[in-house]
């Protein structure tokens, strides 16, 4: 959690804990407590912290924190809706265009579903659509509150998309139970050669279903962020996963940042803040400002710009070669820390380029005689 001085530390006593080491003592005392989705806050964690006041996390999912505790309790609690969207949307689109690029086609023309349009999930269908792709949109709970987007049921979706990626929280029970949602029997719904993207939680995909259906359907193309028993996930599944990374869609500098500020904003009246700096005051430089384009971008140059701000590739390598050691795969979390978002890269080029880098996320400035990548 970046910037935690800078943001709270002129208004509280700032102590900071491994999150999946943050337990019964380290809680005792605290007023306030802020986490992200590896920390479990349930009755007990709860119950041990008797001066507590807020429980914030600063990420989209809240599936780790028992709502209902904390409501009887009436310890008021909040997550960060929409914090790391434009991350999550980037690195679907940094997938995507990977992978594309190894097998040697197009993005373009062909059918992605978006199980789950909220945040995330609208974040990746509108670079989708830039890239030339026809978007189909899965969404009960929306659709039943009156959305006016498009959507189909579920099973029209599997059966149509060429690229089926997942955007839902985790509900384990329920009209709207997403626990193993894309299962035995969905798998089989896949067309033969469909990719498979999961970056919203791993148990909405049953994992051992998805090692026999890989290995029954070699030519469908796996791109898993998040996996079931994590941070150990199934050796099997990592190996047969064309591109696999630990649990990091969302984890850019700018949406790290942009979860705590969410939280400094809830928390501002609690902490005596009158006026909340914009997020601006806290992100950083970026080390790479601008990029020059003498004429429109082809997929490839997609790529590589996307590649240029995100190594997914690298990322990809590192997750291999560290999962299973003892610590690896939040060893690999934390070292994850100095991504950034489309935003912090300005593409310098014709203004009739302008709008397609704009739709990916890119920063643009008019330059007539661009540089060449």
């Amino acid at each position: 959690m970046p910037a935690l001085d800078a943001m709270f530390g002129g208004h509280a006593e700032i102590r900071v804990y491994p999150g999946r080491d943050i337990g019964t003592e380290q809680v005792r005392d605290a007023d306030i407590l802020l986490v992200r989705s590896v920390t479990q806050v349930d009755e007990s964690l709860i119950s041990a912290a008797p001066r507590l006041q807020f429980v914030g996390t600063a990420t989209i999912g809240y599936d780790h924190i028992d709502t209902q505790a904390l409501e009887a309790r009436g310890i008021p609690w909040s997550n960060a809706p929409g914090c790391n969207a434009q991350a999550v949307g980037e690195y679907v689109l940094t997938a995507l265009l990977t992978l594309a690029e190894r097998l040697g086609v197009s993005l373009a023309g062909r059918t992605l579903g978006v199980i789950g349009a909220g945040n995330t999930g609208s974040a990746t269908a509108e670079r989708a659509q830039a890239l030339g792709m026809t978007v189909l949109l899965n969404d009960p709970p929306l659709q039943r509150q009156g959305d006016a987007r498009s959507f189909v049921d579920l099973d029209t979706l599997l059966t149509r998309s060429d690229v089926v990626c997942c955007h839902v929280p985790l509900n384990r029970d329920g009209d709207d139970c997403t626990y193993h949602l894309i299962d035995e029997g969905r798998l089989a719904m896949l067309k033969p050669d469909a990719w498979l993207v999961n970056a919203c939680r791993g148990e909405v995909v049953d994992n051992k279903a998805l090692v026999d259906h890989k290995r029954a359907c070699p030519d469908c193309r796996l791109i898993l962020d998040v996996w079931e028993g994590e941070p150990n996930p199934m050796a099997e599944l990592v190996a047969l996963a064309d591109i696999a990374t630990p649990h990091i869609a969302g984890y850019s500098v700018e949406a790290k940042l942009r979860g705590n500020w969410i939280l400094l904003n809830t928390l501002a009246q609690t902490l005596g803040i009158h006026q909340v700096p914009p997020l601006s005051t806290y992100v950083p430089p970026s080390s790479i400002s601008s990029v020059g384009l003498a004429e429109l971008g082809s997929q490839g140059d997609m790529a590589r710009l996307a590649r240029l701000v995100y190594d997914i590739d690298a990322q990809d390598r590192r997750f291999r070669d560290w999962f299973s050691q003892p610590g690896g795969f939040d060893r690999q979390r934390k070292a994850h820390l100095e991504r950034r978002e489309f935003m912090s890269l300005t593409i310098e080029g014709p203004a009739q380029q302008a709008g397609l880098w704009s739709q990916l996320g890119f920063n643009t400035r008019e330059n007539p005689h661009g540089t060449g990548l």
